[in-house]
């Protein structure tokens, strides 16, 4: 039983998850995160499940699959994987929803706080030997409008209250009871774009959120205003909000993630009101190994044990 895994970050800290599919007899062929289809077409025939992190699970790569059973997003977001053809297949799509909730929380809000307070632009320029004297902005009392308040962007909203912020959240199914219980109020997309002084996304990448932010949804933001990205690159329009940043539009934005990945170079690295990292979020210890042993339990759920997995995608 050939398990095939392409994510990089796949037992990197801990060999459990590892160990533990071998000790449950499946064959681990682990594969470059960007290998290309013809390279895990040799393992294909005899598959029945994959671990995947970008890997395009298309109809391609299906056809050549008829054993594979189940395929785990190493993660979250399962905009990579073709929900319909492996629905049409009888193969479970599966993601860890919560494993790597506090990591990416605690990333987001970091990306708040150093885009507020310029913290990135203050180390270049001191290691540079400036010693810049750099007038920032607060972050404590503010408005922070959550795009997404789902499992990451609950425990953002959680972080926000300690900074005594104003929590505004847009949701296309709202959780009206954690609302309540912590003081977050849902509003309109359009007010929440127009009040808040710090917007942060959380919210998967679907035909309905691809541009949410592109330059009509930017300019209604406020001039003072920080957008800030650790969802799906394909949510901001990249183009525009180069325009935006480069026009003093808003006043800042950070992000962690891209349309495109990997990147060397990109127009927004250009700008110095804008902070880029490279899609590391989720990327602690603790969070890489709860996604890794998440993953090899619905594995096991679904082959050896024939049961349905955990957080099924595709409902089969």
């Amino acid at each position: 039983m050939k398990v095939i895994c392409t994510s990089p970050s796949f037992a990197k800290y801990d060999d459990q998850p590892a160990t533990t599919l071998q000790q449950q007899g499946f064959e681990l062929v682990v594969l470059p995160a960007d290998a290309p289809l013809s390279a895990l077409e040799p393992h294909l025939a005899d598959t029945v499940a994959m671990i995947v992190a970008f890997t395009e699970v298309n109809d391609a790569l299906l056809d050549r699959a008829p054993q594979l059973k189940i395929v785990c997003k190493h993660g979250v977001g399962v905009d990579n994987i073709d929900l319909d053809a492996t629905k049409a297949r009888g193969i479970y799509v599966t993601n860890v929803p919560d494993a790597n909730k506090h990591a990416v929380a605690d990333f987001a809000f970091a990306l708040i706080l150093n885009a507020a307070r310029q913290v990135t632009q203050a180390a270049i320029a001191t290691r540079a030997g400036a010693w810049p004297r750099i007038f920032a902005t607060d972050v404590c009392g503010k408005t922070l409008g959550i795009i997404g308040l789902g499992n990451i962007g609950k425990q953002v909203a959680l972080r926000a209250s300690g900074f005594n912020m104003r929590v505004l959240a847009f949701d296309f199914y709202p959780d009206e009871t954690f609302a309540a219980e912590h003081n977050v109020e849902f509003v309109s997309l359009d007010a929440l774009t127009a009040q808040s002084d710090f917007i942060t996304l959380h919210t998967p990448l679907t035909p309905e959120t691809r541009n949410l932010f592109d330059s009509k949804r930017i300019g209604e933001m406020k001039k003072s205003a920080f957008l800030i990205n650790v969802s799906r690159g394909g949510v901001v329009n990249e183009a525009d909000l180069f325009s935006a940043l480069s026009d003093k539009v808003i006043a800042g934005a950070a992000a962690d993630v891209f349309d495109s990945e990997p990147l060397e170079t990109h127009p927004l690295f250009s700008l110095d009101n804008f902070i880029p990292t490279s899609h590391i979020a989720g990327y602690t210890d603790g969070a890489i190994g709860a996604i890794g042993e998440r993953c090899v339990q619905q594995i096991i759920q679904c082959v050896k044990e024939q049961q349905r997995p955990v957080n099924v995608m595709n409902t089969l």
